[in-house]
């Protein structure tokens, strides 16, 4: 138990460090028993080792103990906000940038967080 908190916290930790946008689930499992599969937030039942795409943009993987999910969908920083707006296109999980008063032509965006 204490080298599964250990690893989390290290997880944790180089989460935090590099801005990922991911998350854990842990497993509701009995120590002695052994899990096949993976319960994710909406229920859905998913084998161990399998990974799948969550309506949300997610990307998330069932391991024994837990579910790990990773967002898809880059942030963008260091843009006109007054000039510019954020359209997000769920189909593609991307965001861009427009200019306000005409959404055909892009804006200048300085960064982009993951």
């Amino acid at each position: 138990m204490n080298v599964l908190l250990g690893g989390l916290v290290i997880f944790a930790t180089f989460v935090t460090l590099c801005n990922a946008s991911c998350y854990l689930i842990l497993n509701d499992i009995v120590p002695e028993e052994s899990t096949k599969e993976c319960t994710d937030l909406e229920g859905n039942k998913h084998p161990i080792n399998s990974r799948w795409r969550t309506d949300n943009c997610e990307t998330c993987a069932c391991g024994e103990k837990e579910i790990s999910c990773c967002t898809l969908v880059s942030t963008p920083v260091g843009y006109d906000r007054h000039n510019c707006r954020k359209i997000f296109n769920k189909e593609t999980c991307k965001i861009s940038v427009v200019e306000k008063k005409d959404p055909n032509r892009p804006c200048g965006v300085s960064g982009w967080i993951s």
